[in-house]
């Protein structure tokens, strides 16, 4: 099977390796092609492609870096659905959903359209009598991006568009199960006039990732997986004196007031939990019933799954749901509903045996949905990252907030009532960096910063909006001065 290259010096190049990793169609557990796991040796090429290219583009005026980002717009949209159906293949997500992750990605290049406003410093006259100061923000240099396998045009658009708009060149390793949407956005890039060397690909594993952190040529990176490898990246990056944005992972908790408008709520958590088969950061992970809620929504909620489809979304004919990213990932799912059913929960919505006749090897897990958990099951403090809604329960309102501050993560939260008191409440004491009220997954757009919390986000800048900008850029200030002829001149006698 052919490979597909590494992007170095805006050259396709295939490196000569021994172990290679397929990238399969999680529909039908078939494969599709396969990625080189790289070394460090083909980092080190696109580090120094990428530090040679560097001096020019920071040159490049902002407008016109910006120019790019508009062209490389044009084509997007030109080739919308094309990359929409390939996310598809590449990743099971139904088409809908692939075309809200290529369209939030397509977000991400307008807002750096934005680049001369974005870039703009400070300026101040007479900070003292004839003195002035004013601040630049000055690109990095090489920075670099690695990313998981979920949202496969997305994720990495958090990252490249700003951070070439600054005027850094990058080099971004992309999850190896999901790599072909970024292959043939990358063409796309070269045809809008993108400089070469300015952006390059690198495929691999670990020892890429390695290479990338430790590299003295790399002066910043942007991650985005689990949280335990999301802290090493973080630690293994500042070591090495990078500035490091690391995000993790998630336990969102859905709080249902009884008072909430049972058919919509019932909507919006089928949509959080279930959408892209769980896996995503901000999915509804763990529902929070207060006192009678749980009577009024669950039932409605269990009557939705009943008429969801499940099955292969690279067709036509588009289900409701598609399938887990690998089988071991399906095996693991499954697993966690076993142990949280026998620690207790009772299984409402049971989606472990779901078949789809029409794709036998492909990784289904169906709609879960599992009661009465609480904190002595790992459901209700494990990422499961599928699609499974633990189901916990509270008297008050002060115990649901209490219930999602005690786990550790601190992502995204969501309240579901009609209570403008209570949606203050829970917005001013709720652990989390996103919040929801009457929404399910509060993932902000462009122009607003991913803000994780706690064991969710490791760094100081987050991913987005102009705190993208910020991570992407230094600051240099300067003061001055003016003298007058003869003023201030010491040798004058």
């Amino acid at each position: 099977m052919e490979l597909l290259p590494n992007l170095i010096g805006g050259q396709w190049r295939t490196p000569n390796v021994r172990e290679t990793s397929p990238v399969m169609n999680p529909s039908r557990g078939e494969s599709l092609t396969a990625v080189p796991m790289s070394s460090a040796a083909e980092v080190e090429e696109a580090v120094a492609e990428a530090l040679k290219a560097f001096p020019d583009w920071r040159e490049t005026p902002p407008n016109d870096r910006a120019q790019v980002m508009f062209r490389l717009k044009a084509m997007l949209e030109d080739e919308f659905e094309e990359l929409a159906m390939g996310i598809c293949q590449e990743h099971g997500k139904t088409l809908v959903e692939a075309r809200g992750d290529l369209r939030r990605g397509i977000e991400m290049v307008e807002y750096a359209c934005g680049a001369p406003t974005l870039l703009m410093g400070e300026s101040l006259e007479n900070i003292a009598r004839g003195i002035d100061c004013h601040t630049d923000r000055i690109p990095l240099g090489v920075v670099a991006g690695i990313c998981p396998f979920n949202f496969p045009a997305l994720v990495p658009m958090w990252m490249w568009p700003l951070a070439l708009v600054c005027g850094n060149c990058f080099i971004l390793k992309p999850s190896e199960k999901v790599p072909l949407t970024m292959q043939r956005i990358a063409g796309m890039m070269k045809k809008a006039g993108l400089p070469d060397g300015v952006f390059s690909i690198v495929h691999g594993g670990r020892e890429v990732v390695d290479a990338l952190l430790e590299h003295p040529g790399v002066a910043a990176v942007s991650f985005v997986g689990s949280t335990p490898v999301a802290e090493a990246v973080y630690q293994k990056g500042c070591l090495h004196g990078k500035r490091v944005q690391a995000a993790g992972g998630a336990k969102n908790f859905l709080v249902i007031l009884p008072d909430a408008d049972v058919a919509a709520t019932a909507s919006a958590l089928r949509d959080s939990a279930f959408g892209c088969a769980g896996e995503r950061c901000m999915a509804g992970s763990v529902a929070v019933a207060v006192g009678e809620a749980g009577e009024r929504v669950l039932p409605a909620l269990v009557d939705i799954l009943g008429s969801m489809r499940i099955g292969p979304t690279d067709t036509a004919d588009q289900p409701d749901m598609g399938a887990l990213i690998t089988g071991a990932h399906r095996d693991r799912v499954k697993e966690l509903i076993s142990l949280g059913e026998a620690k207790g929960g009772k299984v409402l919505a049971d989606g472990r045996s779901v078949r789809v006749d029409d794709a036998p090897g492909g990784y289904y897990v169906g709609p879960t949905i599992i009661d009465g958990v609480d904190y002595g099951n790992d459901l209700s403090t494990t990422e499961v990252f599928g699609p499974v809604l633990s189901v916990m329960r509270a008297r008050t309102l002060d115990d649901a907030i209490a219930a999602a501050n005690r786990q550790s993560f601190g992502n995204g939260a969501c309240l579901f009532t009609t209570s403008g008191k209570a949606a203050r409440e829970f917005r001013h004491r709720v652990s989390a960096g996103m919040v929801g009220i009457n929404v399910g997954v509060p993932a902000p757009l462009a122009y607003f910063p991913f803000t994780g919390w706690n064991r969710s986000f490791f760094g100081d800048l987050h991913m987005q909006g102009r705190e993208g900008v910020l991570f992407y850029t230094k600051q240099k200030t300067t003061t001055v001065r003016w003298f007058s002829f003869g003023e201030g001149d010491i040798w004058v006698k």
